[in-house]
């Protein structure tokens, strides 16, 4: 049971974010799972420096897109919030009856908390999303010149972003 769960999990790797693809024609663009790691680099730094409970936000942010792995990456014209909330539901509890009762509670807990943002710590996950997704457009500027307007992305990042660390790093990131 674990490893099938270990399996679907891993299958993040070929998961391509379909945002850089859809809107920038980006051909080689990075996996969920390489923005996953990301994620969780900045959560871990972040969340220790600010004293925020690291090891709740290390999970969120591991367990955030694991439906993905089985769904795909879906843009919001792909299809509508409320149809991607569904599907990700239905599609993360599979994905959990490949482990133990115990772990199942405890990570579909975490997954609620993430997407219903109830807490100081889904907040906080929400926002490292939106700062990595601000850095990776801006490697993405600087490696090619040709991926066309970032600037949605930018002002998506920008109007989530309220930490002070976290808006600091995203003003950083857009001055560089």
């Amino acid at each position: 049971m674990i490893l099938d769960f270990l399996t679907i999990a891993a299958n993040l790797k070929t998961v391509p974010r379909q945002g850089w693809i859809e809107k920038l024609s980006i051909k080689n663009t990075e996996s969920v799972a390489d923005h996953t790691f990301s994620m969780a680099i900045i959560g871990m730094i972040l969340s220790d420096s600010q004293k925020y409970n690291t090891e709740k936000i290390l999970k969120m942010i591991l367990l955030h897109d694991l439906a993905e792995s089985i769904t795909g990456d879906f843009t919001p014209e792909q299809k509508s919030k409320k149809e991607k909330i569904d599907l990700e539901n239905k599609t993360f509890d599979k994905i959990l009856k490949q482990l133990p009762e115990n772990l199942r509670e405890q990570y579909f807990s975490l997954w609620k908390e993430y997407q219903t943002n109830d807490s100081k710590e889904a907040n906080f996950v929400h926002q490292i999303d939106k700062l990595e997704m601000a850095l990776q457009a801006k490697i993405y500027s600087e490696q090619v010149k040709s991926y066309g307007d970032l600037l949605p992305f930018f002002d998506s990042a920008r109007q989530d972003i309220q930490d002070p660390p976290l808006l600091e790093l995203f003003n950083q990131i857009v001055d560089k």
